[in-house]
């Protein structure tokens, strides 16, 4: 007698995810580079295996993830949160035909299954220029870790930096290019190398930080502990989180996080008149769209763009 295989769009039972898509899980998380990416996406496997083991009653199927997303909208999610969740699942399903588990003809309709629109752009939260600046004052000057804490600041408000480029910087990553010090050939989300100019004042910083430390090479910051004392070859993600939300608190700002500062560098750049395509070129985005969000815009009633229109009412 000879054994048949299994359906494939039922590659995941009712009532709990199937082994082989457990296993797809790991094809996925090895697909994306990022470890932000990772985290997002395993997270979002979990919700949806979670979801389906307990509410789903159909096969592993275009109309399974159409309820999927039905779920996230009644649970009130933000689109790009649901549609990170949906773009997990879209993998999910190639990887699993790919390895035989699904048949294609079900994961392209997966694919199919369109994301939540985003209505209006989030604006995201910056700081004025003003703001910056009494940031970066923050820090106690005559201290070592007030030094490597505004030479980090410094780095994020002026050069856009994302946390995890910030904790990989090298000494040797600050160099002469053209006439002027630049991070050189900084790898960024996506692996994609861009090379960022310094600002006098930022590089001004960083060589404070550096001779007081005596760092001239290695990892350009280190932990200090609560001696005061350096320790330690490098910094976590986490505790630039910590520099900028503790000192953001101190000067009265609740809840700003790295990634606002970042924002904060492109709006700054914008407002002192800066190219919008050089702006895109700092900050590494692979899309001038996504540049665009970062700086939002904001409806200028003052001088509305509809009140020269070179039209006259006639006389009567």
């Amino acid at each position: 007698m000879t054994e048949t295989n299994p359906d494939p769009g039922a590659a995941l039972p009712a009532n709990r995810p199937g082994e082989g898509l457990e296993r797809i899980k790991a094809l996925v998380l090895d697909s994306v580079a990022s470890a932000h990416s990772k985290r997002a996406y395993g997270q979002a496997l979990d919700d949806f295996f979670a979801w389906y083991g307990a509410a789903c009653r159909t096969a592993f199927s275009k109309a399974a993830v159409q309820q999927y997303r039905a779920n996230l909208e009644q649970r009130g999610l933000a689109a790009s949160s649901i549609n990170v969740r949906l773009a997990a699942v879209r993998k999910l399903a190639w990887e699993a035909a790919d390895n035989g588990l699904l048949a294609p003809e079900l994961a392209a309709g997966i694919a199919r299954v369109k994301g939540a629109k985003r209505l209006g752009i989030r604006a995201g939260n910056w700081l004025t220029r003003e703001q910056a600046q009494e940031l970066l004052d923050t820090p106690d000057w005559s201290t070592l870790q007030g030094k490597r804490d505004r030479a980090i600041l410094a780095l994020l408000i002026g050069c856009g930096l994302r946390r995890a480029e910030l904790v990989r910087l090298d000494c040797h990553d600050i160099q002469q290019r053209d006439g002027r010090w630049v991070i050189a050939d900084l790898r960024g989300k996506g692996n994609h190398l861009r090379t960022v100019p310094v600002p006098a004042w930022v590089k001004s910083l960083i060589d404070d930080w550096t001779a007081a430390a005596g760092i001239a090479g290695g990892r350009l910051f280190r932990p200090i502990n609560k001696s005061g004392r350096m320790w330690g070859e490098s910094i976590s993600e986490k505790v630039v989180w910590w520099v900028v939300s503790g000192y953001a608190r101190a000067i009265g700002i609740p809840n700003l996080a790295p990634h606002d500062l970042r924002r904060t560098c492109a709006k700054l750049c914008r407002a002192s008149s800066g190219d919008l395509e050089q702006i895109q070129f700092l900050l590494g985005h692979a899309s001038i769209q996504t540049t665009e969000r970062y700086l939002g815009s904001r409806q200028n009633l003052r001088f509305a763009v509809n009140d020269h229109l070179g039209i006259d009412a006639a006389p009567l």
